[in-house]
């Protein structure tokens, strides 16, 4: 693979996506579709990705609360074993009951383990819903180790705060248990920010040059989707707020000139090489048919992140898609998938 150039997308029609290098594979995961499973793909080359087969490792359950909307898995190895973070809904449970909390949008974080040393055919166990102090939509959750202790960042909402989702971080007792109490990192307040929707989501962290980057995406899931990040210091208190400085602008937006629109829900990996490779979501149109719900046309793209003289990451533009993607009329939907009817 060219360090400079990622042939994209590496996934068709997978949104919220995630990679990690293990071992001198990639593993891969993000939103199926009809998010009614949690898939996951392996090659040795970001490239091959898109060939590579797909394993189903768990499907929702009949009913309760992980019956319904299973939104983006992110996979994470933790001493030793293998962690899938993801969101899931139900319809009919207590959680549809909470004030304010759209029925079919009750989300609650949850967590599988697997102990196997190949999470492609290993067992995954749940390990259930991550207690986060108090219920309400939540999602988005992801995970990063510091100095042998491990965290959790997630969205969600706090009825207090006008908006559908805040950023939260916590020092985890074990994978799927938190010990502290959760704490607000960035709450949708900027004008780029609140555009359609109030939203913060889809953190990831990366620990680079003497800092941690915690990038997050904001706003409507249109081109005005786009990417922001807060930055601390590796040795600051990361449960105090102050220790993080968020950035006032976008740090990854859409770019027309490249026909790529709303770029985000990222997560980061690193090329053989050990470049850092910043992996994302995108569309390379704006009009959307029918419900943008299942609209399955976001695409996974990865592309390297640079570096200044300085350490500090050059965000830069998403860059043309290289490879053929669906359009608007042409969506390829998977088997059984609702159809997108053209207007």
């Amino acid at each position: 693979m060219p360090t400079d150039i990622i042939p994209n997308p590496i996934v068709l029609q997978r949104a919220d996506p995630c990679v990690l290098r293990h071992d001198g594979q990639y593993y891969f995961t993000g939103s199926y579709p009809l998010y009614d499973r949690i898939v996951l793909r392996r090659a040795e080359r970001l490239e091959d990705l898109q060939a590579a087969p797909e394993v189903t490792i768990w499907t929702k359950h009949h009913e309760g609360p992980q019956s319904n909307l299973i939104w983006a898995p992110e996979i994470h190895r933790v001493n030793g074993a293998w962690y899938l973070y993801y969101a899931a809904a139900g319809i009919g449970h207590p959680h549809a009951d909470v004030p304010g909390t759209a029925e079919t949008f009750c989300h609650r974080v949850f967590v599988l383990e697997c102990t196997d040393e190949d999470p492609m055919t290993g067992e995954w166990v749940e390990r259930g819903q991550v207690d986060t102090g108090w219920e309400s939509f939540a999602l988005d959750a992801t995970s990063f180790v510091k100095d042998g202790v491990q965290y959790l960042v997630w969205a969600q909402q706090d009825y207090e705060i006008r908006g559908n989702s805040n950023l939260y971080i916590a020092r985890m007792e074990n994978p799927w248990t938190l010990a502290t109490p959760a704490v607000m990192l960035t709450k949708p307040e900027l004008d780029w920010e609140i555009e359609r929707f109030w939203v913060n989501e889809g953190p990831s962290v990366l620990q680079k040059n003497g800092r941690l980057y915690l990038s997050y995406s904001a706003s409507g899931t249109g081109p005005e989707y786009a990417m922001g990040v807060l930055i601390a210091d590796a040795d600051a208190d990361l449960l105090d707020p102050a220790s993080w400085v968020k950035s006032p602008e976008p740090v990854f937006t859409s770019a027309p000139e490249n026909g790529i629109y709303g770029p985000g829900h990222n997560s980061f990996t690193e090329s053989p090489e050990g470049e850092t490779v910043l992996v994302f979501h995108a569309r390379t149109y704006t009009k959307i048919e029918g419900d943008p719900l299942y609209e399955p046309n976001r695409q996974a793209c990865a592309q390297v992140l640079p570096f200044d003289a300085e350490g500090n990451p050059v965000w830069g533009t998403p860059q043309p898609m290289t490879r053929p993607v669906p359009t608007a009329l042409d969506v390829l939907p998977p088997e059984g998938m609702p159809q997108v009817t053209p207007a």
